[in-house]
């Protein structure tokens, strides 16, 4: 998933459903993509099932997210960790070298750990 993607799926999720235009308009000023490459990207969100039409109103077709935002995090962190073989032993030492991951974040993870653990079942 491209940036821009990512940024329009944000927009929905934010805004719930919208035009393409509405869409285009409520990107950052400065750096806000032309009517047609956001038409574009939206029509390829479509195809991937990431975005769907939610209704037609005129001429405008109203799009909503089709996947939620922790699905779409999900798929963005396993097309990371497919380039890494899905060895996550990289991604953390950068995020530990560069301060990105904080003590709190460990504690955090090892809870989910745990939790995630104690609901195995042997076998």
């Amino acid at each position: 998933m491209s940036r821009l993607e990512f940024r329009i799926l944000e927009t929905l999720w934010d805004a719930g459903s919208l035009s393409i235009r509405e869409i285009q308009e409520s990107l950052p000023p400065g750096r806000r993509p032309a009517y047609t490459t956001v038409q574009t990207i939206v029509y390829r969100l479509e195809a991937k099932g990431a975005v769907r039409r939610a209704k037609k109103i005129g001429n405008a077709h109203i799009f909503e997210a089709a996947i939620s935002r922790q699905a779409a995090h999900r798929r963005l962190i396993d097309e990371l960790l497919s380039f890494f073989n899905d060895r996550t032993q990289p991604v953390m030492a950068h995020l530990i070298e560069s301060g990105k991951l904080t003590r709190d974040d460990l504690r955090e993870a090892e809870r989910t750990l745990r939790r995630l653990t104690k609901h195995e079942k042997p076998e």
